[in-house]
């Protein structure tokens, strides 16, 4: 009996060593598992650029990087609109009978030979030739068409007032409204160059006016307070002080300060 308890103890003490050598090997592989499994889940995250598990980092979304706009994949700059009095030569590869130069009217619109008006004002040159080739589909089948833009209004200002040579400037670069009078001739003697008046075009019929004291940006070299002109923008240097003037006039009211001939 005592030799069997004997080796029932010693049988004991072996499986209680046995269990504790292995239970640290299977909690330490548990833990190389999950490990594992996380520095997975964090690769798989790094090369989708979208977070995991409610991470707030997205996939940059195409033609943007950072959030910012990439200007060689997506931006451009705005195509140019006909505007009436452009000249654009329209013409054929398959039918040069239908070759034409017109010139866009007053209303924005412009007579097609054998096809009748269009309206082309506010279009750009490839929604024109669409308008063309759709005006045409009667007479030619698939019509090949190309515009050509001849000539168009330049970019300009107007300068009115106590100015040496009044009239219209054409804006060739970046000019800003002392300049501009400069352009024109310079201020007179009896110019009240503390009161120049910048008009800017709201729409067809509206303004926005806006006083300047040259006098003082001249005499201080406060540059940066002087406006750049826009086409289309009209100065006005007073001879007499101007008590009171609307922050917006319509156009026929700019007779007041602006010869009509000059706009």
């Amino acid at each position: 009996m005592r030799l069997s308890f004997t080796f029932i103890s010693v049988s004991c003490i072996e499986i209680a060593l046995l269990v504790l050598q292995c239970g640290p090997a299977v909690v330490a592989q548990e833990d190389t598992r999950k490990g594992l499994g996380e520095g997975k889940q964090t690769s798989h995250s790094s090369l989708t650029g979208a977070g995991m598990g409610g991470s707030s980092t997205t996939a940059a979304k195409p033609g943007e990087a950072d959030g910012l706009g990439n200007p060689f994949l997506g931006g451009s700059h705005p195509l140019y609109r006909l505007h009436s009095s452009d000249v654009v030569e329209i013409s054929f590869t398959l039918a040069p009978e239908f070759n034409q130069t017109l010139t866009l009217q007053p209303d924005g619109y412009v007579s097609l030979k054998d096809a009748g008006m269009v309206q082309a004002q506010g279009l750009s040159l490839q929604e024109f030739v669409d308008v063309v080739r759709k005006a045409y589909s009667g007479y030619l089948h698939d019509p090949l068409v190309a515009v050509a833009l001849k000539d168009f209004e330049r970019p300009y200002f107007v300068v009115g007032g106590d100015v040496g040579r009044p009239g219209k400037y054409e804006l060739r670069t970046d000019t800003t409204v002392a300049e501009a009078v400069e352009i024109a001739g310079g201020l007179t003697r009896d110019a009240k160059h503390s009161q120049v008046v910048l008009f800017r075009r709201v729409n067809d019929d509206l303004v926005e006016a806006r006083l300047l004291n040259l006098k003082k940006m001249l005499n201080e070299s406060q540059l940066k307070e002087d406006a750049h002109l826009r086409p289309g923008d009209m100065i006005f240097v007073p001879q007499n002080t101007i008590s009171k003037i609307a922050r917006y006039l319509t156009k026929p009211s700019l007779s007041m300060y602006m010869s009509p001939t000059q706009f």
